[in-house]
């Protein structure tokens, strides 16, 4: 049994703590008290089947704490997995939160092994290796679903682990740690060892491919809707081929999320004086998207009415996900609001009253009567009670 510290309980770090805690000593470092307090109880902070679902097992013991005191000293492992959001003045994830945590280890003159798990600039883990030498650090890209975090460890595809510098025991440290979370898992997965800065190149060039996928079915729904095409024959007869495949080729806003927007841009980035083509007219494909849905809303709002409601039926970016940030529907609203047109939401979820200034209605009933049309990024049953053509989706499989 390990002693591991976990740093960040977003949907990553708390997914391993998790996971990590059916066979581990697990201690959990959180900045939001309330949460800390909530994984103390039992509960899951975040909406994720699993994670409700295990951290009820009595076995499962997690030592959520506010406070780091203490903690690092005796630890086996240490796992980072604070944000890293895209800074857009200086064109790069902001690591302030990464490098604080190392920082907060390094003084505590801990001997446990640091493994990075949140998403950072390739170049980074060497950059922190050469700042402090004396440090064991790896990093180790996740590959999870936001509201499916832990059944992705859980069900892994790979795991990938990167080294810095060449040292057989930093090698050994890497191995132990893919080993710890093959057994908390319940299908097995290969455990890669490659240099760090090609595992930070992983990371990236993975989601940007996903996005790169996302923006081009969606590019083929907007030629689809422009020509009276029927998107969802186009798309079938397209995906039977089993070199394209069916999966991620449902239409939409756009992509969204925490992930694929930031990564992108942080991709597209690491390309200045690179000759691309696919990297950036990624990146832009998703703004002429979202500019080119919000002005089909508004154009079919104005057409139904003089003074037209226009009703946003939900802010998560997907199911299964409690996460507004950079959500696909966020990006159509923020265009939509420059058009001075009215604008209801209605999102269960949401708690305040407003959200950019937008009124939210909590009755689903009355947002409906009240909306000229409803947006819908993704379809569900509910919306099977209003009149389809009142409806604006871009939707083709329901709400996936």
């Amino acid at each position: 049994m390990k002693k591991i510290v976990v740093v960040g309980l977003g949907y990553v770090g708390l997914s391993l703590a998790v996971l990590l805690a059916q066979h581990n000593s697990v201690i959990a470092l959180d900045v939001v008290k309330s949460k800390v307090d909530m994984i103390n109880r039992k509960q899951s902070p975040i909406n994720d089947r699993y994670i409700i679902e295990y951290l009820k097992k009595p076995e499962i013991r997690i030592d959520a704490r506010f406070d780091a005191k203490g903690a690092f000293e005796s630890a086996n492992f240490i796992i980072i997995a604070t944000p890293t959001n895209y800074d857009s003045e200086t064109n790069s994830f902001d690591t302030s939160t990464v490098e604080n945590v190392i920082e907060s280890i390094a003084l505590s003159g801990s001997k446990a092994t640091i493994v990075i798990k949140s998403t950072i600039p390739i170049g980074f883990t060497s950059k922190i290796i050469a700042k402090y030498k004396s440090l064991n650090l790896v990093f180790s890209p996740e590959f999870l679903r936001e509201g499916k975090a832990l059944e992705d460890n859980l069900y892994p595809s790979r795991i990938i682990i990167g080294i810095a510098k060449d040292s057989s025991k930093l090698y050994e440290e890497a191995i132990c740690f893919g080993d710890m979370l093959n057994e908390g898992a319940i299908k097995k997965a290969k455990v890669i060892i490659m240099k760090s800065t090609e595992a930070e190149a992983v990371k990236l060039f993975a989601n940007t491919f996903l996005a790169t996928r996302v923006s081009f079915f969606n590019e083929l729904d907007t030629y689809a809707e422009i020509n009276g095409l029927d998107s969802s024959s186009i798309i079938h007869g397209m995906c039977m081929d089993p070199r394209i495949g069916d999966f991620y080729n449902n239409p939409s806003f756009g992509y969204g999320g925490y992930c694929l927007p930031k990564d992108t841009k942080q991709l597209k980035a690491e390309f200045s004086g690179v000759p691309n083509n696919i990297v950036t007219a990624t990146v832009e494909a998703n703004v002429t998207r979202s500019n080119y849905c919000a002005g089909k809303i508004l154009d079919l709002a104005s057409k139904r009415d003089k003074n037209p409601v226009i009703g946003i039926y939900r802010l998560i970016m997907k199911a299964d996900s409690d996460n507004f940030r950079s959500s696909a529907t966020e990006n159509i609203i923020k265009i939509l609001i420059q058009s001075k047109i009215a604008l209801l939401i209605y999102e269960p979820t949401l708690v305040q009253d407003e959200f950019y200034g937008i009124p939210v209605v909590k009755d689903f009933n009355d947002f409906a009567n009240k909306s000229t049309i409803v947006v819908a990024n993704r379809r569900d049953e509910t919306l099977k009670t209003i009149d389809s053509s009142k409806i604006y989706t871009r939707d083709i499989y329901g709400n996936n």
